[in-house]
């Protein structure tokens, strides 16, 4: 059933922890500050994210998701306007993905959907290897917006990125597989100190260059295709404000937790519980970024 409400609707399948910032975590309160109704399904439902010591909870078996998915088509509630997967854990429940994406856009063609291929990062897989083939040949060319990393985003096209011809080869080898809009949203391309993302949409490419922090974060990725997701709606599919938006947002909250976290340990290793993203305490600077890095258009071969 469609609603008469205006609002947008997403539905974001993803993982969950209990303390801290992952998955849906980090990306449902963002996008319902940003005006979005949000209807979630875990993956996952851990005490923490991995990084942690200890690691406790359970895993939501393929039946279960099918069962939920089923309750929403049943009540006539399975209306929405976007459609937001991150963590998958095996190729199986990644092909069930892909069955509901085609199950909903039956009830609105016009869904958007928006997929965080996750992998892996920094040349390691944290996923089985037979998850790839699934992502590349199936639920990619459903994508209307991609967000993967450097290392995703040469596993899916098989082309290694060592400059910016090579990061442009790539996002075009996305494109080609059916991918309106693709977001590399991290790459080794910058200097020391810097980390450059990219966007391209409709036959315009940007990047944005980044400040990076002496620290390890969890759950930016998931931010990113949160922030990205909205930004693209709110602007009317604007690739570059959306970039720059997402961008400030995601460096204010950073930057913030970052600050925060040597407050209390000046040196050394932040442990993850110090580190976890401040999204609460940043609710205006996700409502309202202020837009301090421009990104800079690239022209395409």
């Amino acid at each position: 059933m469609k609603s008469s409400d205006s609002t947008p609707r997403v539905l974001s399948i993803q993982s969950h922890v209990v303390h801290g910032y992952v998955g849906n975590k980090s990306a449902v309160f963002p996008l319902q500050v940003l005006g979005f109704e949000v209807d979630s399904v875990n993956t996952v439902q851990f005490s923490t994210h991995t990084g942690y010591k200890h690691i406790k909870g359970n895993v939501l078996k393929n039946e279960e998701l099918e069962e939920l998915v089923q309750g929403l088509s049943l009540n006539e509630v399975d209306y929405y306007t976007h459609f937001l997967t991150g963590y998958s854990r095996s190729p199986d429940s990644l092909k069930q993905i892909a069955g509901i994406i085609k199950k909903l856009r039956q009830k609105n063609p016009n869904l958007v959907y928006v997929c965080d291929p996750v992998m892996g990062d920094n040349g390691k897989m944290y996923v089985p290897e037979d998850i790839l083939p699934v992502y590349r040949d199936i639920v990619v060319p459903l994508a209307d917006i991609l967000t993967p990393n450097q290392f995703e985003a040469e596993l899916i096209t098989g082309i290694e990125m060592k400059d910016l011809d090579g990061a442009l080869k790539v996002v075009q080898a996305l494109h080609d597989k059916g991918v309106k809009t693709v977001v590399l949203s991290s790459t080794d391309l910058g200097g020391d100190n810097t980390m450059i993302g990219i966007a391209s949409s409709e036959g315009s490419c940007y990047k944005i260059e980044m400040q990076k922090q002496d620290a390890t974060f969890t759950g930016t990725g998931d931010l990113l295709a949160a922030l990205f997701l909205a930004w693209s709606h709110k602007t009317n599919n604007n690739v570059k404000l959306t970039l720059e938006k997402t961008i400030a947002t995601m460096q204010s909250i950073v930057k913030d937790t970052y600050l925060k976290a040597r407050e209390i340990q000046a040196t050394g290793k932040i442990p993850p519980a110090l580190i976890e993203l401040r999204l609460v305490q940043n609710k205006k600077v996700i409502e309202e970024p202020v837009i301090e890095i421009n990104a800079v258009e690239i022209k395409t071969p």
